[in-house]
């Protein structure tokens, strides 16, 4: 207590002391020098003077230095009590001693020349190892540590930075290790909440190529959000019962314990955790030894784990139950959930489909897996669908728990997605770690990437990688990276705040788009061979894009291939956005085309004169084809603006195909005739064009016109087609446009006959394959994943768009439900006939499916249930279940958001939802501000459907009076508004002319 209270007094001493020095103009000679003392120049002089005016002058000076002492011991007198009443303030609570050394700290006016003003750490230290021991008292949510850090010096310094947020720091002690172990003099520690650093000015400076150590005893809350160490609740047989779990990526490690919190600064850790024996506490390592004491109190010692970044480490403090397995290499694999979840067995299909994952990888990176175990742990509260902690990943429960008789296809395929990713992160991420967050795609692409070769490892029959990767990666991230507010994936990242703003699906879906091209232009064998190797150097430690380049680059030089992968993929990586490539046949007798490649924007006129110069090498594979065969495919190097190619056996008949299976990351236009052409194809026999190739014109063809690169009525014929088509893939990139222009149509006068044209191109189809049987037994009939899918896209696109049959099926499921208590609706289509009967029924639908909500203790039908609540065409229910999800309990924090967006894809709540949002603004930015993705994801949600003029300014006021925290997702809102007013005002007549004359309207 005494030193804390002299180190509280002798700051503002030593703070003046250092401003002094700067005012006299003695600048310091580098940042961490010592205070440097000025004095005065003095100038002797004889004087003869009277006696009596010496003795004048003598009881000046003696009145003068009493007066002083005076005020010194005031001075010193007002110093202590304000320092007692600091001292008195943070034995009160955290909050109110976080407050007052804040309020202490910036008071003083620090100058520029402070190292702690850095965006960065310094580097002058290096992390070793940790040993981190937390006691946890679950009873009132509060945590208390003691961490010891082995430090290297690497640089002379008088200053040891840690990262610290939201804790109360009680001791600081820094040791020198030799010889003689002996604690060092501390000059004074503070913290510096902008950012978010704790800082130990010693008195003299540490020396380079010694070690030391830092002890720091410290204390937090286990705060009630989704950040840091924090705490969630569930109900078992009528009990609320609560656990806490860590969420620290990408910078939230700081918010448990003192540390070097950034991705660079890998250090070996071992963890003990004390808490009560009702609980179990887990982390990335198996438990060494558990040591019970008399007082109900157990400690668990974790062994110590490889070197590895803040942001993996991971605990948990719970009373969850598991089950488990071993892999064939003695890996142990435990699922940790709810008691009644684990006894139910909705556990087992993610515990087996890891066992036979991780085999995968290993086989595929021909890398070990690291840890001699792998905990999966399933928390009903969580900020993102998983966190892949090294030996501990975490997952909200409806992204890993699955109840075989309740869940869909749609839902198991969920699951399966979020599992593969996570686990890719073992070796993506955990091993090997980004630099620095400019370049996360390096571990979130390869694991988006990988959920589709690893689906397909599981279920070859699914083809994920070369077709569901098109519309759920390829489709959607170009209709986000076409946009003016886009970004390169590699960005430059300053500060921690700047971090959110790369963890988008820039990162995640076009890192992954580019990682595809590139493995096709190298070749599978090729590419793994880069890849092992990549992981092999270095592995536990971190690595840039231009490591990744140099080993591809490597690979296929033994290939013998020279090929400059960093001069190639830096185009794609530092720029923002991507190419239309327009193929266009020559009149001419030499079979040639011209090949031409622009920045793909959706709003023409936003393509500012930098972004004109954008050129790209692009991989363009292309093939020729006719009524009823299609050439060999054969690769064009697109480098420059405009280029003439010789294609072999192209003639007036024929027509032309660009980017083969959609390996490339860009857009292919044609000139008019050749659009003409592959429709007439498309009509005549489909199957001559591949099934990646048809979902990619449908996409390609729709976005071009939206972006006004052709004329509506292209899009329109296209379509057409469909019902020959027998293939699910082109029907599910069809429903994703169709859905885009419903959502823009859908309040418009004219709706009826769009929505009629539609429902005329999906009858067919609809009849024919009907819906879902069931067997003798009552179970349902099950199909392939392929006819499955396929009926369950016809059915959504028949109940959306007014079918009266697929309405009137979707009541009579309902009405059986609701009269016999048993729930016979197929589990694939159950969101399609719930979302359809609340639109149609009564109030007493909408309550029973609230109730239904409350009982199911089955989370994937939870799930569905509450989507199905915002389908209502009652805004008095969908008002009630707005505020219910934001003022209560009863929806989870995880699913407000979506509550909120789905409200506003309803055109009856779509004003509600926009209301809502802005008026319960400052609430859901202080709930989910800090959450990665949560806030963009939000914003988008509620204004991607906005589309009108007055909707538009009311965007613009809210963010000029609301905007500040989340610029990029209001800049992104604001464009994507814009182009939907813009396509009003410019094409939804040329559009509605040609429905209007259309044959088939």
């Amino acid at each position: 207590m005494a030193l804390d209270n002299t180190r509280e007094k002798s700051l503002s001493f030593t703070s003046m002391v250092i401003e002094d020095t700067m005012r006299n103009g003695r600048g310091l000679s580098d940042q961490w020098a010592d205070t440097v003392v000025v004095r005065p120049r003095t100038t002797e002089r004889h004087i003869t003077v009277h006696k009596r005016l010496v003795l004048a002058f003598a009881i000046s000076i003696l009145t003068l230095i009493i007066v002083t002492v005076i005020a010194v011991l005031l001075s010193v007198k007002f110093e202590e009590c304000n320092a007692d009443s600091t001292a008195s303030a943070s034995h009160g609570n955290l909050t109110k001693f976080n407050q007052s050394r804040d309020a202490l700290f910036n008071h003083r006016g620090e100058d520029s020349f402070q190292p702690w003003r850095q965006l960065r750490l310094p580097g002058s230290l290096r992390p070793l190892q940790y040993d981190l021991h937390i006691t946890v008292f679950m009873d009132n949510f509060t945590f208390s540590g003691e961490v010891s850090i082995e430090l290297q010096c690497l640089n002379s310094t008088k200053y040891v930075f840690l990262h610290a947020d939201r804790l109360a720091v009680q001791k600081a002690v820094v040791y020198s290790e030799g010889k003689k172990t002996r604690a060092l003099k501390i000059h004074r520690h503070f913290r510096y909440p902008a950012n978010q650093v704790f800082v130990i000015a010693m008195h003299r400076e540490l020396e380079p190529q010694k070690n030391y150590k830092v002890n720091i005893t410290f204390q937090a809350h286990i705060e009630d959000e989704l950040l840091g160490f924090f705490r969630s609740s569930y109900v078992l047989y009528g009990e609320k019962r609560y656990l806490a779990v860590t969420q620290f990526s990408p910078t939230h490690a700081r918010k448990a314990f003192p540390c070097l919190d950034e991705p660079i600064y890998k250090a070996t850790f071992k963890i003990s955790i004390k808490h009560e024996s009702t609980y179990l506490s887990l982390s990335n390592m198996p438990v060494e030894a558990s040591i019970s004491e008399e007082d109900g109190w157990v400690t668990d010692y974790f062994s110590r784990t490889p070197r590895m970044s803040t942001y993996y480490l991971a605990w948990a403090v719970c009373n969850f139950t598991f089950k488990e397995t071993v892999t064939d290499s003695g890996i142990t694999i435990r699922l940790y959930a709810r008691p009644d979840a684990i006894q139910r067995g909705s556990g087992d299909y993610a515990l087996h489909i890891t066992k036979r994952l991780l085999g995968f990888y290993e086989d595929y990176f021909k890398v070990k897996y690291s840890l001699p175990k792998l905990d999966l742990l399933a928390v009903p509260k969580h900020p993102y669908a998983a966190m892949e902690n090294w030996g501990l990943s975490v997952f909200v429960e409806q992204k890993i728990l699955l109840d075989p008789g309740v869940s869909s296809i749609s839902y198991l395929m969920d699951v399966t997605m979020v599992i593969v990713h996570e686990i890719c992160h073992q070796w993506f991420g955990d091993l090997v770690t980004p630099v620095w967050w400019e370049d996360v795609w390096l571990k979130e692409g390869f694991a988006h990437f990988f959920e589709f070769l690893g689906a397909d490892f599981l279920f070859p029959d699914w083809h994920m990688e070369k077709q569901r990767f098109l519309t759920d990666v390829l489709h959607e991230v170009m209709l986000l990276d076409g946009l003016a507010s886009s970004h390169p994936i590699s960005q430059e990242v300053l500060k921690a705040t700047d971090i959110d703003r790369v963890f988008d699906w820039i990162a995640y879906k076009k890192g992954a788009a580019l990682i595809r091209m590139l493995a096709n232009v190298m070749g599978q064998p090729v590419f793994q061979m880069g890849l092992n190797d990549y992981l092999i150097t270095h592995m536990y430690g971190n690595a840039g894009r231009d490591d990744l380049w140099n080993k591809f680059s490597e690979a296929m030089q033994k290939e013998g291939r020279d090929i400059n992968i960093k001069e190639v993929m830096d185009l794609w990586t530092l720029q923002m956005g991507y190419p239309v490539v327009t193929i266009t046949k020559n009149d001419s007798v030499d079979n040639s085309v011209t090949i031409s490649q622009e920045h793909f924007i959706f709003d023409i006129k936003d393509s500012a004169p930098s972004n004109s110069s954008f050129q790209w090498q692009i991989p363009l594979t292309i093939s020729v084809g006719n009524s009823s065969h299609i050439s060999p495919e054969s690769i064009i190097w697109v480098s420059n603006r405009t280029e003439s190619h010789k294609i072999v056996s192209v003639d007036d008949g024929s027509w032309l195909l660009g980017n083969i299976n959609q390996t490339g990351y860009f857009r292919v236009n044609y000139d008019l005739r050749n659009w003409r052409l592959l429709i007439e194809q498309l009509m005549r026999n489909p199957e001559v064009i591949s099934v990646g190739n048809r979902a990619g014109l449908i996409d390609d063809v729709f976005n071009l016109a939206r972006a006004g690169y052709l004329p509506q009525n292209i899009p329109l014929e296209i379509v057409r087609y469909l019902s020959q088509e027998k293939e699910f893939l082109p029907w599910h990139a069809a429903s994703r446009v169709l859905y885009h222009l419903d959502k823009l149509l859908d309040r418009t006068e004219e709706y009826s006959i769009f929505s009629e044209y539609i429902l005329k191109q999906v009858a067919s189809m609809y009849h024919k394959l009907g819906w879902p049987t069931s067997a003798v037994n009552g179970s349902v009939a099950q199909a392939t994943y392929q006819t499955e899918e396929l009926r369950r896209e016809v059915i959504m696109l028949a109940c959306s768009f007014g079918s009266k049959h697929c309405h009137q099926q979707a009541i009579t499921l309902i009405s059986e439900w609701i009269s016999s208590n048993k729930n016979r609706i197929p589990p694939n289509v159950r969101d399609i006939v719930y979302c359809t009967g609340v639109s149609l029924m009564d109030e007493d639908v909408w309550e029973f499916m609230w109730m239904k909500f409350h009982s199911s203790t089955a989370i994937s039908e939870k799930k569905v249930l509450l989507e199905a609540l915002t389908c209502s065409d009652n805004t008095f229910l969908l008002n009630r279940l707005l505020n219910l999800s934001l003022s209560s309990d009863l929806v989870p924090d995880q699913d407000v958001i979506d509550v909120i967006i789905h409200v506003g894809r309803n055109p009856h709540g779509r004003h509600l939802a926009w209301k809502n949002f802005r008026e319960k603004w400052d609430i859901l930015n202080t709930r989910y501000g800090e959450a990665l993705f949560i806030n963009s994801k939000l914003i988008n949600g509620v204004t991607e459907f906005l589309n009108t003029e007055a909707e538009l300014n009311e965007l613009k006021d809210f963010i000029q009076t609301n905007g500040g925290g989340a610029a990029a997702a209001f800049a992104r809102a604001v464009e994507i508004v814009e182009a939907n007013v813009r396509w009003h005002s410019l094409f939804e007549e040329e559009f509605f002319q040609w429905l209007r004359k259309s044959p088939t309207s």
